[in-house]
């Protein structure tokens, strides 16, 4: 596991993930063996190194990449390394026969992520992308109304995405000053739409066309030194998509909006036979029966407390923490071979997707997004 002195890597990743697989006996299949995930901690700074394993009680750390994917007993390779280190550590680990699990984006630019995917199916080591969004409790919900044929026939789709990020001094920024810095490779839509194409494409269908407008509406922040810098990378993207069937989806993304919705993340959806409101957690519906007949009158108070004819999805299983639940389901592809989805290819549509809004906003145009193949 590289990368998880991060905070990302060692909250969600380790801790959240692996430790807490460990913590439960491990992950049990159905003829009663169990997968037992042994981590190797990999990093650059022996102190942080030894002290993260000391902390939870792990012998394992190395500051010797090259080492440990010489070692038999290494089955796969994790990286949450930043994206401008991650690809020659995958390309070792391929090219040691080693299986990859790897935090999105997996590289900088689509070019060079088409290449890791030609290079692992040609080693024949099995690969995946962390596509998290997908697995918490809000969108699992929401992907059960659609299969069920809740809403009928899907007619369109609108999101919004984000928060108040501080500038600095005070209150101190919530995020990292690279974020906001173009050559640091900041923006919110590097950032962002790697996870918009996958919760589209999971929930909806694969987007065939893009239109973005971005914006860098505070061009000045305070860094982690406390000095001012320029912050010229985006910080709000407004985009329209065209999925497959033709569902259209409205996203706005923000680091530079205050929240008055239920979640940082929602997403509605409106189909002929029903309505809903999903977010990360919850998520509201409104079915056709149950819709208020509303009329347009603007001289007299609106007499429907429209918020009061949602009601909430009842939850019909127990939701772990999003980024266990596809641990899992990537050492299960491991080991019994069950099928998963999010692989390198699955990674490479998401940066496709991010490259053409780019190129979109700075095109002024809609932008079709061809099919990918290896």
């Amino acid at each position: 596991m590289n990368g998880v002195t991060g905070r990302m890597g060692r909250n969600q990743h380790l801790i959240r993930s692996i430790l807490a697989i460990r913590d439960q006996g491990g992950l049990a299949i159905d003829d009663g063996t169990v997968i037992w995930p042994e981590p190797v901690l990999i990093g650059r700074d022996p102190a942080r190194l030894g002290a993260l394993a000391e902390e939870f009680g792990l012998k394992e750390w190395s500051t010797d990449l090259q080492d440990v994917l010489r070692d038999p007993e290494v089955e796969i390779y994790f990286d949450a390394q930043l994206t401008s280190v991650r690809e020659p550590a995958v390309r070792a680990a391929i090219a040691a026969g080693k299986h990859v699990y790897a935090e999105k984006p997996l590289t900088g630019d689509l070019r060079s992520t088409l290449d890791l995917a030609r290079a692992a199916r040609d080693a024949g080591v099995k690969n995946g992308i962390v596509q998290d969004k997908l697995f918490l409790p809000g969108l699992r919900k929401l992907r059960r109304l659609v299969e069920s044929g809740f809403f009928g026939r899907i007619l369109s789709v609108r999101g919004e995405f984000g928060y108040w990020v501080f500038p600095g001094p005070d209150p101190a920024p919530q995020r990292p000053s690279w974020n906001y810095r173009s050559a640091d490779g900041g923006g919110i839509i590097s950032d962002m739409f790697c996870h918009w194409e996958y919760v589209l494409n999971g929930l909806f269908g694969a987007p065939r066309a893009v239109s973005v407008l971005g914006a860098t509406h505070i061009p000045e922040r305070i860094g982690e030194d406390g000095r001012p810098y320029d912050a010229d990378a985006e910080d709000a993207a407004y985009a329209t998509f065209e999925l497959d069937g033709g569902v259209v989806v409205q996203l706005n993304s923000s680091w530079c909006v205050r929240v008055q919705r239920g979640e940082v993340f929602e997403l509605q959806v409106d189909g002929t036979e029903g309505s809903a409101v999903a977010g990360l957690q919850n998520c509201l519906v409104q079915p056709a029966a149950t819709t208020p007949r509303s009329t347009w009158n603007p001289d007299l108070p609106d007499p429907i407390d429209h918020r009061a004819g949602w009601q909430p999805l009842p939850a019909t299983e127990t939701y772990d923490n999003a980024f266990k639940v596809q641990w899992e389901r990537f050492l299960r592809h491991i080991v019994l071979d069950e099928p998963f989805p999010w692989d390198f290819l699955a990674a490479a549509r998401g940066i496709q997707l991010a490259e053409l809004a780019a190129r979109s906003w700075q095109e002024r145009r809609w932008v079709t997004l061809p099919e990918l193949s290896l």
